[in-house]
C-alpha cells in the first residue's frame, strides 16, 4: 500500500527543499528489447491521482498516468541496450539503467529511493532501497509507471518492423507466440543472445538437408 508519508519523513530530515527520486527499471526478464529505467521526482504540491504499482494498474489507467506525471514531475528515463545486457549482464545493466536515468534529470536529486534490494553503485548523491518499493512509495510508482509506458510503446514500435513475435501485445516475454517466432523466423538483432532460450537456439546443432 502507497504510504506518502516515505518522502514527507525524508524531507524532514534533509530539508523541505529536498529533491527525493524515486527510480524504478522495467524488461528484466524480456527474451527482446533493452532494459528501461526511470528517476522520479514529484512536486510535492502537485502529485497526480491514482499513483500506484504499474503491475497493479490497467494499461489504459498506466497510459492515463503517463502524461500527468511528465507534465508535473522531473522526469528522468533511460535504456540499456540487448548489446551492453549481453555485455554485462542483465542484473548490472539494470543498475546502469537507473544511474543513467538519475542522471538524466533537469534538475540533480538530493536523495533516490531504488525499488528493490540493491543499490547501483556510484551514484552521486545518497540512496535507500526499498523492497517492493513501487507498491509502497509515490516517487518509485511514478518511475514504474513512467518506465512501463515508455519499454511498452518501444516495443510495439519495434513489433512493427519485427512482426511476427508479438512484442506488441508481450513486450518481449517468452510466450508462445514470441517462441513460435522464434521458431519461423529465426533471432533478431533485438533479442538477447545471452538469455538461456535465445543462446540455445543460436548454439542448436544445424540440422542436415534431408
Amino acid at each position: 500500500m502507497i504510504d506518502p508519508e516515505i518522502e514527507q519523513n525524508l524531507r524532514q530530515s534533509l530539508g523541505s527543499t529536498a529533491r527525493i527520486a524515486g527510480v524504478d527499471e522495467v524488461g528484466r526478464g524480456p527474451w527482446a528489447g533493452p532494459v528501461t529505467a526511470c528517476a522520479v521526482v514529484l512536486d510535492p504540491n502537485n502529485i497526480p491521482d491514482g499513483l500506484a504499482d504499474s503491475k497493479a494498474l490497467s494499461a489504459k489507467k498506466r497510459d492515463a498516468l503517463f502524461e500527468p506525471i511528465l507534465a508535473s514531475a522531473d522526469v528522468g528515463i533511460a535504456h540499456v541496450s540487448v548489446e551492453e545486457i549481453d555485455r554485462i549482464n542483465i542484473l548490472n545493466a539494470s543498475m546502469l539503467a537507473m544511474k543513467l536515468a538519475l542522471a538524466e534529470l533537469a534538475t540533480p536529486a538530493n536523495f533516490a529511493l531504488i525499488d528493490g534490494n540493491k543499490i547501483p553503485a556510484d551514484l552521486p548523491m545518497p540512496a535507500d532501497c526499498l523492497v517492493k518499493g513501487d507498491a509502497r512509495c509515490l516517487s518509485i510508482a511514478a518511475a514504474s509507471i513512467v518506465a512501463k509506458v515508455t519499454r511498452d510503446r518501444l516495443m510495439v514500435s519495434l513489433a512493427q518492423q519485427f512482426p511476427h513475435y508479438g512484442w506488441e501485445t508481450n513486450a518481449g516475454y517468452g510466450t508462445k507466440v514470441h517462441q513460435e517466432g522464434l521458431k519461423n523466423h529465426g533471432v533478431t538483432q533485438h533479442h538477447r543472445r545471452s538469455f538461456k532460450p535465445i543462446h540455445n537456439i543460436l548454439c542448436a546443432p544445424k540440422t542436415p538437408n534431408s
